[in-house]
């Protein structure tokens, strides 16, 4: 088992947090899900994968104090997930794994495997799971998906950054995040002919994936998981109960 660092995004996007109310604490991820916060089963998870030092991006203060008891590293969360991916690579460096508190099913099977399937010339990666695969693990979950010729896909948090090169991604994830619950404008930023294509039915994932990755100057890979649950983050009350049945669940 090859070691790596890693990062967990805990930042907040301000104001009050629904979820966090729901489930009556300061930040989502101090929600317990059985007998542990969800950050620290994150950092369970990447720990037993192999990580051998982990940061958080942490905005909350109960947070950070919460993430030091647990022997983790903590940084102060920029405005935004893509500029604290970039203060997480100036302080950890790369290759850098980046995942997210809510991540609460993440197993360090699916971080393994995703490590494995990265291609070793890509400069970043992204994890993603196909709808068939997602809704045959999680059935009834409402996700956010991209179609695409060989299917309609959703991600999984987690993101391998391997190269120093790796961080001109983080402009165009700045540009994804605000366009994040908006798809075809995600698509859109793929230039007249590979929009055709896609508009046609005509483009596969991996090609969309790679082709944003060249606009920013890199190799870009689009890594598909056969794990649906790992696409299952606890983004509203209903992902949080979801997840709580699927612990329960034997």
């Amino acid at each position: 088992m090859t070691e790596f660092r890693a990062l967990i995004l805990a930042g907040s996007r301000g104001g009050v947090d629904p979820l966090a109310a729901y489930a009556q604490v300061a930040h989502k991820a101090l929600i317990v899900l059985d007998s542990e916060t969800l950050l620290a089963r994150v950092a369970r998870a990447l720990t037993e994968a192999g990580a051998r030092e982990i940061a958080v991006s942490v905005s909350d203060e109960a947070v950070g104090a919460h993430a030091r008891s647990l022997g983790l590293r903590v940084l102060d969360a920029a405005p935004g997930p893509s500029l604290s991916v970039r203060e997480g690579i100036a302080a950890l460096g790369t290759p850098l794994l980046v995942t997210t508190a809510d991540h609460a099913l993440l197993r360090p099977e699916w971080i393994t495997r995703f490590r494995a399937d990265t291609p070793p010339a890509a400069d970043v990666a992204a994890l993603l799971a196909r709808q068939d695969v997602i809704e045959a693990a999680a059935p009834g979950t409402k996700r956010t998906y991209l179609r695409f010729a060989d299917g309609a896909w959703s991600g999984c948090n987690l993101f391998q950054f391997t190269s120093a090169r790796s961080v001109a991604a983080l402009d165009l994830w700045a540009q994804v995040e605000a366009d994040r619950k908006r798809p075809w404008r995600i698509v859109r930023r793929l230039g007249v002919g590979t929009l055709l294509r896609y508009l046609m039915g005509r483009l596969t994932l991996v090609q969309a994936v790679a082709h944003l990755g060249r606009l920013a100057g890199l190799d870009a890979a689009a890594v598909a998981s056969p794990f649906g649950l790992a696409a299952v983050d606890v983004d509203k009350p209903d992902d949080l109960d979801l997840v709580r049945r699927l612990v329960r669940t034997p």
